[in-house]
């Protein structure tokens, strides 16, 4: 017969596991997890998101870029009416990402971490990050346009506004090509910063004040978003201030360049190398999730990742 010590610690787990098997609670203190629990929270997620539909990716990612032009217009707005103040201007200028992050839409900053966990850990192939990446890049790229091309045609700008966001995209153009990517390098580990941090919280007002705070940090710290500077770049083409071409390879690749590379390397492989030992060989104990194959993982399907993710703490069951 289980003794009461049994039953509570049964009655424990059951409230913090999640229907997924993901963590809902730390093991050691229920509030707080553990950076092990945090990569099976991302990994449980990210596993979600590999199989998604490329319709389903395509709309999110245009959500997002609809998102990001919020922020473009509130930064431009802000810039005008403050006489470019760099603390009051910047105020309003996380929306955008509240709308992403709380909305659970896709942004290519954001899909830096988790996917390229779960492609790490040999659960998905490297097509399957390949298509993650691709579709909602483009997809986030294709709502800015169209957000750009409505601020360029609409008036929605007044016209000190519209001259702030012009010098937006020209004060970057006017920038090294080096200095660009090394600011965007920051910019990339705020975002991926942002995405680990999220996993580690449970209610929605943390979230915003997450959200809201560090991103704050971009333009604080004169950083570059991909997204936000190819709305704000094709903004400028509209306005027939700059030809496409100039905007792309002397603005927009430095800075997704560099945006992923801080994303993937300085926080998602940091993180990784952080907790793979232990968690591994405990998840490895239950034959929980198949690796794939060296030649799976290099060139499987683009749907390619096995069995839906099970957490180590053994929960869960395959679905």
């Amino acid at each position: 017969m289980p003794n009461d010590s049994d039953r509570e610690t049964a009655v424990r787990d059951a409230v913090d596991v999640s229907q997924s098997g993901a963590p809902a609670g730390g093991h050691t203190i229920r509030d707080r997890f553990s950076a092990d629990e945090i990569f099976q929270r991302i990994v449980v997620a990210a596993d979600e998101e590999i199989s998604s539909s490329t319709r389903e990716l395509v709309f999110s990612g245009l959500a997002a870029g609809f998102a990001i032009t919020v922020t473009f217009l509130l930064y431009a707005s802000l810039y005008a009416s403050t006489d470019g103040d760099p603390i009051l201007s910047a105020l309003l200028y996380p929306l955008g990402f509240v709308f992403i992050i709380l909305g659970d839409y896709q942004l290519y900053t954001e899909n830096t971490l988790p996917p390229v966990a779960l492609t790490l850990e040999r659960l998905a192939s490297l097509p399957a990050l390949m298509r993650i990446w691709g579709v909602v890049l483009l997809a986030n790229l294709a709502g800015g346009l169209l957000g750009a091309l409505a601020l360029a045609s609409t008036g929605v700008l007044s016209p000190a506004a519209a001259m702030a966001a012009e010098g937006f995209a020209h004060k970057a153009i006017e920038t090294p090509w080096w200095t660009l990517f090394a600011k965007a390098v920051f910019a990339g580990l705020i975002v991926a910063g942002v995405v680990w941090v999220d996993y580690s919280l449970r209610d929605s007002i943390s979230r915003l004040a997450l959200v809201y705070v560090s991103f704050l940090a971009i333009p604080f710290g004169n950083l570059y978003h991909v997204v936000v500077s190819a709305t704000e770049m094709l903004y400028l083409v509209f306005v027939g201030e700059l030809a496409l071409a100039v905007g792309v390879t002397q603005f927009v690749v430095p800075v997704l360049l560099g945006n992923s590379i801080g994303g993937v390397v300085l926080v998602t492989v940091v993180n990784y190398f952080q907790t793979t030992e232990r968690r591994l060989e405990t998840a490895r104990e239950g034959g929980q999730k198949r690796q794939l194959t060296l030649r799976e993982w290099v060139l499987g399907p683009f749907s390619e990742s096995g069995r839906s993710y099970v957490p180590v703490n053994g929960h869960g069951e395959d679905r």
